[in-house]
């Protein structure tokens, strides 16, 4: 697995700067936010020296680029967010080559108008997995005309909140374009050692042929999240189920800031050689 880590962890608006730091704390790629160039992390266009300049910040560092963040609310309850959401995200699927990569990351959204990452009650209704299906199914449409590989990733607080509800959705769209980004902290707040352990376990199961990308973030012991390795997260059995399922793909980190990224590099690394 090659380690990487979210670009926006480092402050600036230069690609260059932000992507050498990356490389400076120890990492090989990094999942790229248009933040990084100084632009709002869905922007309503991308030129083609925006593009160039991210592939030659890549080139002069070193560094891959895994994917781009494209991000939004999906099953918004306003339609109009939704389509300024998908019209952007088209954006960025249309410039995902010309930045170096073939992933485009998101997430699935909450039924709260306010705030995407918190949860609501009609998140488990029929109408928000209606929404969720119409509104997906129109990205990957998009993905598949620009040779794009759209990584999803669950999380708790979204409609798509468990290895079950992902694969779910794998199923019902059975898109070729449609892939899975697994985050460990993001599939439990609060468990038992030997439950995290299986929860983890049946995700990379019933996940193991869809997983493009896997993210290395942690919780504490309240539930609340932390830097990966300061907290309760298993990375070593984490890992070790990926490998074992022939995952080769980039691990990512995030959640941290730019002076824990050193120390995560180095337990990251660490517990890879491990296995």
């Amino acid at each position: 697995m090659r380690l990487g880590i979210f670009a926006r962890t480092f402050a600036g608006s230069d690609p260059g700067a932000v992507l050498g730091a990356a490389r400076a704390a120890g990492f090989a790629c990094v999942q790229y936010n248009m933040a990084c160039s100084g632009l709002a992390a869905m922007p309503d266009a991308l030129t083609a020296a925006e593009c160039a300049a991210v592939v030659q910040a890549s080139r002069v560092n070193g560094m891959a680029i895994s994917a781009v963040s494209g991000t939004y609310n999906m099953i918004h309850p306003d339609p109009a967010v939704r389509a300024t959401g998908l019209r952007r995200l088209e954006v960025l699927i249309a410039h995902a080559a010309a930045m170096g990569t073939s992933v485009v990351t998101l997430c699935t959204g909450t039924r709260d108008a306010a705030d995407q990452w918190r949860h609501h009650p009609d998140n488990r209704s029929p109408e928000a997995w209606r929404d969720l299906l119409a509104e997906m199914g129109k990205a990957a449409v998009i993905a598949e005309k620009y040779g794009t590989r759209l990584g999803i990733e669950p999380e708790l607080a979204n409609v798509v909140d468990s290895a079950v509800t992902a694969r779910r959705l794998m199923v019902d769209l059975q898109s070729p374009s449609l892939g899975i980004v697994l985050d460990p902290a993001n599939l439990f707040e609060v468990e038992l050692l030997a439950r995290q352990r299986e929860i983890l376990s049946q995700a990379v199961d019933l996940l193991a042929d869809c997983i493009v990308m896997a993210h290395a973030k942690d919780r504490d012991a309240t539930g609340g999240f932390a830097t990966a390795g300061q907290g309760v997260v298993d990375f070593p059995h984490f890992l070790g189920q990926l490998k074992a399922a022939g995952f080769a793909g980039d691990l990512v980190a995030h959640g941290l800031t730019a002076s824990d990224a050193p120390g995560v590099a180095t337990f990251l690394t660490r517990t890879l050689a491990a296995l």
